[in-house]
């Protein structure tokens, strides 16, 4: 059995479609207060959250992060809104065991804002991108990726949403992809 931790800083939408379908050994939250943690509640999986502020340095927060990774013997680390940027210590021990999920189709729009940049930009299409963590912002190698069409009566809002749909079917595919080969 794999141990699978979900790492979010918000809803955690993706986190409940990854949970709906595998068993998540625990969620982390860098907001004491994020609805992940509610969610993670609602499907009796174990919630962790401690803030940066609460630490003397950024080294020091993700040795405790590593630190609770290593307790609970986890083979994949999967960002999932999580909106810190992962530091050389905690990259340092798991690199090539963490991934993440971006609402646009990588290289185009990285960064925080994708799917409001993308709209602004005018462009017909954007995506989701599923990729391997490294020392850059959204630059890791590309696992896969979906392009989303922005329709002729799109919204901002309907245009995000249809983002997300394919996000949460998307990334517990590619959960179960990596679960497999590690067997």
């Amino acid at each position: 059995m794999k141990n699978i931790a979900v790492f979010a800083s918000g809803n955690g939408s993706n986190f409940q479609a990854i949970a709906e379908k595998f068993p998540v050994t625990f969620v982390f939250s860098d907001h004491r207060d994020a609805f992940v943690l509610d969610r993670a509640n609602q499907l009796n999986v174990k919630a962790f959250a401690f803030e940066l502020k609460e630490f003397a340095s950024k080294e020091a927060y993700e040795q405790a992060i590593v630190d609770l990774l290593d307790t609970h013997q986890i083979n994949l680390v999967v960002l999932a809104g999580y909106m810190k940027i992962i530091g050389k210590t905690l990259l340092s021990k798991y690199e090539g065991k963490i991934i993440n999920i971006h609402p646009s189709y990588l290289p185009e729009f990285p960064g925080a804002h994708s799917i409001k940049d993308a709209w602004d930009a005018g462009v017909t299409a954007s995506g989701v991108t599923i990729h391997w963590v490294d020392s850059g912002i959204d630059t890791g190698e590309i696992i896969t990726q979906e392009r989303v069409e922005r329709l002729e009566n799109d919204t901002i809002d309907s245009f995000e949403e249809r983002i997300h749909a394919c996000e949460h079917r998307l990334y517990p595919q590619v959960v179960d992809s990596l679960l497999k080969k590690e067997n």
